[in-house]
């Protein structure tokens, strides 16, 4: 039987759901618990019924529950604001209040694909790549002996899946297609034929008494050259919190991962074939560099990108924030007219890239900076979070965005969540720099000179991290290490005076711009 509701089928029997011909990728639990709620849709269901259908009673956290149930809704396009399919009564428990049809299922899959069996054949046919990067998350071998962990194993898997399916750049296998060659001896490269994809992630579950441990590897199934591998380990107390850290550290490892492939990838064509997306890698691949020179030669290539695709959300986000490092490093030559320009592509890119992580993360760090809308552009940071989690830029640009509003220690856990998430990512030392600025504005000044030092071993041509250097060494009374850094400081901004730290970066709190000012001034900084 499937149940239809609006443009959506939910087939129990097959554990799928669709969207018209897209399938919906759902965790275990988020689609166990929407078939509850569906088959029950005549009645309210409790927390304790949830609990019982769900977890078999077993005792889980409400934050647990509570973002299952926001998992459910996101998934069926409703929301708790919203209500649209799922009712929170008060007290009481939810309901499933959308109109619902019964229709027989069909042997072919609502996708239109004939749903392939459990046998040993392969499809025989082949798959053309994705236009975009694209992956396969393959079911996990079970190696510990246990058949009981296969469904956590599985679980692990489906939670990938799902997380991955929030990045829009990337094309996601469906679960329902890559768990065919479980319990299957199969060639990358064969799977990445048939599926049409460039990518594949494997990976093993091992456990031991109350610890089990996730291995994971990410493949070129063109080349079958292994790009990255590692293992996660925990224990079994909360199962669901262990699924959900391992599903996040894992996400957080292979998207940067993939993302230097396919810039790897992009600088290997030969310009006449470039499209709009080889564009953008090229310009991320600039960007990540950090300097003068190659900031300015990002920025043509996003703008190619976006002419190419005038719906390029993040082009235009990228673009945007090239403008802001060459505002906050002293590099701009027409500040008016570059400032305009910057919040114009920061605002596109806003306004086409409502369900894009990257391009509201980035477009409202350039607003913050080149429209002064601090709270604007923390409000896109925290959708960009919410739509994507384990986005590692999102998590240390919402540190930048907490420095400004005066909350020091809530942007150093940020920044310390974005270097677990990515902790090899190419733009670490931005993540150390606001790790300094966080801990010089709590007065913590050894701890700032020690995560500026770290960022300019990364970048020494960081301006923010060389005048908090500065700063830290003069409040803590070393002068010498003070005037070493403030020249330092002067070569790089020649032009940067006390007087116009204001309009330099958009602290709110006044005791946190007396704090900077102060040290900068102690340094030895021109008024």
């Amino acid at each position: 039987m499937t149940f239809v509701f609006g443009d959506y089928a939910l087939n129990p029997d097959r554990r799928e759901l669709t969207r018209g011909s897209v399938v919906i990728p759902t965790g275990p639990q988020v689609f166990d618990l929407l078939v509850y709620l569906v088959h029950n849709r005549a009645r309210v269901v409790s927390k304790d019924d949830l609990l019982q259908a769900v977890w078999a009673g077993r005792i889980v956290s409400e934050s647990t529950l509570t973002s299952h149930i926001n998992a459910v809704r996101k998934a069926v396009g409703d929301s708790g604001a919203e209500q649209r399919l799922i009712r929170t009564v008060a007290r009481k428990g939810l309901r499933f209040v959308g109109d619902v049809r019964e229709v027989a299922s069909s042997p072919a899959t609502s996708s239109g694909r004939t749903q392939p069996g459990p046998s040993n054949e392969t499809p025989g046919r082949e798959l053309a790549l994705a236009d975009k990067p694209s992956i396969a998350v393959l079911a996990f071998q079970n190696l510990s002996g246990d058949p009981e962990q296969e469904y956590f194993a599985d679980g692990v898997v489906e939670d990938v899946i799902t997380a991955l399916s929030r990045i829009r750049w990337l094309f996601v296998i469906a679960r329902n297609s890559s768990f065919t060659y479980k319990g299957r001896a199969v060639d990358v490269k064969q799977v990445g034929r048939e599926l049409g994809v460039r990518y594949v992630l494997e990976g093993s579950l091992r456990k031991a008494a109350n610890r089990v441990r996730i291995t994971g590897q990410l493949i070129d199934a063109t080349t079958s050259a292994h790009l990255w591998a590692n293992r996660f380990e925990g224990t079994l107390n909360d199962i669901f919190d262990l699924q959900d850290q391992i599903t996040a550290s894992v996400v957080g490892a292979i998207a940067p991962q993939l993302e230097r492939a396919e810039i790897e990838r992009a600088k290997l064509k030969p310009t006449k074939s470039l499209g709009a997306y080889d564009y953008y890698l090229r310009g991320m691949a600039n960007l990540h560099k950090g300097t003068r020179e190659a900031t300015n030669d990002a920025l043509p290539l996003f703008t190619k990108a976006f002419e190419l695709d005038p719906d390029y959300a993040s082009a235009y986000a990228m673009a945007a924030w090239c403008h802001f490092w060459r505002k906050v490093n002293g590099w701009m030559t027409d500040r008016t007219r570059e400032f305009a320009e910057g919040t114009r592509l920061a605002r596109r890119a806003a306004e086409l890239g409502k369900d894009d992580a990257v391009a509201l993360a980035r477009s409202g760090h350039a607003l913050a900076h080149l429209a002064d809308d601090v709270d604007g552009g923390t409000a896109l940071i925290d959708r960009a979070l919410m739509l994507n989690p384990n986005l590692a830029a999102a998590w240390y640009i919402g540190g930048h965005s907490r420095i400004w509003r005066g909350e020091p220690d809530n942007a150093i856990e940020l920044f310390a969540r974005a270097m677990r998430l990515s902790p090899l990512d190419s733009e670490t030392y931005r993540m150390q720099g606001g790790t300094a600025m966080a801990h010089l504005l709590a007065g913590r000044f050894d701890a700032a000179a020690s995560w500026a030092e770290k960022a300019l071993r990364e970048l020494p041509s960081f301006v923010m991290a060389v005048s908090v250097l500065a700063a830290s060494h003069a409040l803590a009374g070393r002068t010498d290490e003070a005037r070493r850094a403030v020249e330092h400081l002067r070569q790089l901004a020649p032009t940067l005076r006390v007087s116009m730290l204001k309009d330099w970066i958009p602290i709110r709190r006044p005791q946190d711009f007396t704090t900077l000012a102060d040290g900068l001034r102690k340094a030895g900084l021109s008024e």
